[in-house]
């Protein structure tokens, strides 16, 4: 590891490391740090191969993860880092909402799919969730900025799985000049006609049906128009979730059709929602973004 690279993140009073572990030609770091936008400490994962370890930049890969998850759901279950190691290819996971103790003024809600572990990746704008549930200006402004501050990273691509594929599209698309590539795995693609979206919608921003379009991951796309070479999407043709309509994975075909977006969208005959599936497919998505990285 180069020693100013070292020593530039142990004296850094931003970030704080938690833990480090040698994993393939590279290692795994944890760290926290206060964050202005959700006024709560945050952690996030990050695996560095050894070529950013040692000081170069290299291409990332921000990973949104879904309901309930936090950073080690991805970090732990998804097998990532063997192939971004062989890549040379930084992987980063946030947590997914502010969080909080009992006895905190960060809100919680009984229904998973909107208190603490949710979040849509959105500014909620309706009290009391818009005091800490900031998660859209905390990734492409604080985190985003802090990453690129602190590790050596050269561009960065976005990815997530459920409601944070959601997230991946909605600010892949809302902020493009962010992010040079965009995938997503069993995304909700249209939040706003979702039950799961509609609960959490209703909670966040109230009535305003205007501020559920502008966090409406294939209306953002559709309103944008075409921002990328190519997206690419894969989905458990056997995921419960799916079956239900949480996902409306239809509207994020016919929101890239208007938009002349180039969609590669996989039905994948047999899977389901969970981490199985996502490690079937998680090395594919991770050379796009690189592929793309090459590109930019």
């Amino acid at each position: 590891m180069n020693n100013s690279y070292k020593h530039s993140l142990s004296t850094n009073s931003k970030i704080t490391q938690i833990s480090v572990n040698r994993c393939f030609d590279g290692e795994q770091h944890y760290y926290s740090h206060q964050s202005s936008s959700t006024k709560t400490p945050m952690t996030f994962s990050i695996y560095l191969p050894d070529e950013a370890l040692a000081g170069r930049r290299c291409p990332a890969i921000l990973y949104l993860s879904g309901l309930t998850c936090n950073a080690d759901n991805v970090t732990h279950k998804a097998h990532f880092q063997q192939k971004c190691s062989e890549l040379g290819m930084i992987f980063i996971a946030p947590d997914t909402s502010p969080r909080s103790s009992d006895d905190s003024d960060v809100p919680n809600d009984d229904r998973y799919f909107v208190g603490q572990g949710a979040s849509y990746y959105v500014d909620a704008t309706q009290a009391p969730w818009s005091e800490h549930f900031n998660m859209q200006s905390y990734i492409v402004d604080e985190l985003y900025d802090l990453l690129r501050s602190e590790f050596p990273i050269d561009s960065i691509g976005v990815t997530g799985h459920s409601m944070g594929g959601h997230g991946a599209l909605l600010l892949g698309f809302k902020f493009p000049g962010k992010f040079v590539s965009v995938s997503a795995l069993s995304p909700v693609c249209a939040a706003s006609e979702s039950a799961w979206g509609q609960a959490a919608y209703t909670e966040y921003f109230g009535d305003d049906k205007s501020r559920w379009a502008q966090a409406d991951a294939a209306q953002m796309i559709e309103k944008s128009g075409q921002q990328y070479a190519s997206i690419l999407v894969d989905q458990g043709a056997a995921d419960n979730f799916l079956a239900e309509g949480q996902l409306q994975t239809t509207q994020l075909q016919h929101a890239c059709d208007k938009a002349n977006q180039p969609l590669t969208l996989r039905y994948q005959a047999g899977h389901d929602h969970s981490y199985y599936f996502i490690q079937t497919v998680i090395n594919d998505h991770i050379e796009h973004h690189w592929r793309m990285a090459q590109m930019s």
